[in-house]
């Protein structure tokens, strides 16, 4: 019951940590219409890497529910909403898939090999939700340049802020990890 109420609590707080963070002016917007790079994956990672699938999952749904509820979420159409909020953000927690791997390479002091795990997962994450967000673009946004293919347009948009936000949720994560082991995996 306690590790229960344990993974209720922190998925609760990592997903708020994440909104704050999505909202605060923190990070750099570099489209009107959306698309920040920012450090609101991390706490998300953070929930997938200490609790595994089921949790990265709960928290990054939670995380895009929250948008929507919140007003934040930029929704043309149901099915869009659904792809961009709803599955959008619930796959970065896909990175919980490495969480044991993470974990045990942390307690043995394998930092390579904590490294690749998290350097795996926070890709798996990041790219997941980059094919989520570049199916919708095209499909619902199409090409805001006139003569660009929308497959082209929808690969820009999202690739500007997607990696940077990948290649700053690694460092982030990794260096959390790396610095503070306990506070991320528990008693080691």
């Amino acid at each position: 019951m306690k590790n229960k109420t344990l993974f209720l609590v922190e998925v609760a707080i990592f997903t708020a940590l994440a909104l704050l963070l999505d909202i605060l002016p923190i990070g750099f917007t570099l489209w009107p219409q959306g698309g920040s790079v920012s450090f609101a994956m991390i706490p998300v990672f953070i929930v997938a890497f200490r609790w595994g699938l089921k949790g990265g999952l709960l928290s990054g749904f939670l995380w895009g529910i929250l948008q929507v509820a919140t007003g934040t979420a930029y929704i043309l159409h149901p099915v869009q909403g659904i792809i961009e909020y709803g599955l959008a953000f619930t796959v970065v927690g896909l990175a919980g898939v490495f969480s044991k791997q993470v974990i045990d390479n942390m307690k043995k002091k394998q930092i390579k090999k904590s490294f690749i795990y998290i350097l795996t997962g926070v890709f798996l994450g990041s790219a997941a939700r980059f094919i989520c967000h570049y199916i919708a673009g095209m499909v619902f946004f199409g090409s805001a340049v006139e003569g660009q293919p929308a497959w082209l347009y929808s690969l820009i948009y999202n690739s500007s802020y997607m990696i940077p936000s990948f290649v700053l949720s690694l460092i982030i994560v990794f260096l959390l990890f790396y610095k503070q082991p306990r506070t991320l995996v528990g008693k080691m």
